[in-house]
């Protein structure tokens, strides 16, 4: 087989060529073709009725009063903010290890964001420091808790379940509510996991979903607002649709957003949703499937479920320590790469992004070793057995 280009199969979400294994690809069947279909047919093809289908068994699902559904988990990342109250040279404290996109829905918002370090067991935001830097660096005020360093107002935490596995909300929730500030719960890469038997989404003030070409279900792209609060739901869906205040006269009170998911996107969503189980189940087999089989591998890490915890292990990530195991996680990945099988390293900690170097964060240690030793290996729900074989074998002889 010839070495493909580590640039093109790089590309997350990219479809993998023949022979090539994917790192996290969509699993589109029958029941898709024919709701999209359907949808086509039918003439909905933006705004229609597969959206508020969708909207209503994401509720159902969560158990959740309200689903709006958009066209990205960054939109509702952005909606969500504004309606926590964040406004401009306000401070929101997020996870540092996480994919960008919360930080920059907070500058979205003309915000600023503090990062908070992760821990190192399941890779969550570290609920002690989020608590210390409340305790040792913020004074509450008559204009609310000020980071007495910047003078800023801090106005909301975005905790982010990363990889599958839940961040842990209740205590997230319990500094919170010590402190007087709102969750924003970024719950991207969560769906079908559960803490302490609750399912993720449905965990703080308002929560954010999102259905990228990558994630455990997908709608192409798009994502879901998800709130118990009645005036947080219609404030969302007015901002989502430009903010028109009359059904047929094109008048405008706010500055609204184009966020609204299409009825293309969300006929894909409902045929998904209908298998989350099998998704998560394939998932979880993956798992287990590299920890028993990898289980001798000296400088292998592998991901751990808390005993709270129930993980999707939506994107499989293991841990590379270079001395013993022979080489980098980057050096694993480019050999991989070489046998056409796709992986990727974890996301740089966004103290370290140069799009957000004037952030107010701290030292996050945990972050860089994480990103250093991180690699996510093939878990597609559709992977077979051969080969994930095939992954496990490249694994076995690259070992030192």
């Amino acid at each position: 087989m010839s070495s493909p280009s580590i640039d093109k199969i790089a590309v997350p979400g990219a479809p993998a060529a023949r022979g090539e294994i994917p790192l996290s690809s969509p699993n589109i069947g029958l029941r898709e073709q024919e709701l999209v279909t359907e949808s086509v047919r039918s003439g909905w093809l933006a705004y229609g009725p597969f959206v508020e289908e969708f909207e209503k068994a994401i509720e159902s699902r969560l158990g959740v009063g309200h689903a709006v559904a958009l066209s990205s988990g960054t939109a509702a990342l952005h909606l969500a903010l504004i309606l926590a109250g964040v406004e401009a040279d306000d401070e929101v404290v997020t996870s540092t290890l996480s994919f960008v996109a919360p930080a920059n829905a907070i500058r979205y918002v003309n915000a600023i964001p503090v990062f908070i370090d992760a821990e190192g067991d399941f890779l969550q935001m570290d609920v002690d420091r989020l608590r210390a830097f409340f305790e040792e660096g913020c004074d509450r005020t008559d204009r609310g808790l000020i980071n007495r360093e910047t003078g800023r107002r801090v106005a909301a935490i975005v905790p982010v379940h990363i990889l599958g596995h839940p961040a842990d909300l209740d205590a997230v929730c319990a500094v919170s509510a010590e402190y007087g500030l709102p969750v924003v719960e970024d719950a991207a890469e969560g769906l079908g996991a559960r803490m302490r038997g609750r399912p993720v989404g449905a965990l703080g003030d308002v929560a954010c979903l999102s259905f990228n070409g990558n994630k455990i279900l997908t709608t192409a792209g798009g994502g879901v607002l998800v709130t118990d609060d009645d005036a947080f739901a219609n404030r969302a869906r007015y901002l989502a649709t430009q903010a028109k205040d009359d059904p047929l006269e094109y008048v405008h009170g706010a500055v609204g957003f184009n966020y609204r998911m299409s009825n293309l996107h969300a006929a894909l969503g409902c045929a998904q949703l209908e298998r989350l189980d099998e998704f998560v189940e394939s998932k979880r087999r993956i798992a287990e499937r590299y920890a028993s089989s990898l289980a001798d591998v000296p400088g292998l890490t592998f991901p751990k479920e808390a005993e709270w915890a129930f993980s999707t292990y939506w994107m499989y990530t293991i841990l590379v320590e270079p001395a013993e195991f022979g080489m980098d996680g980057r050096g694993l990945m480019r050999r991989l790469f070489d046998l056409g099988i796709q992986a990727r390293p974890l996301w740089q900690p966004l103290h370290r992004s140069p799009a957000h170097s004037d952030s107010a964060g701290r030292a996050c240690p945990v972050a860089d070793r994480l990103h250093a030793e991180g690699l996510s290996l093939p878990c597609s729900t559709s992977l077979t057995d051969e080969d994930q074989n095939r992954v496990i074998e490249a694994i076995l002889s690259a070992a030192g």
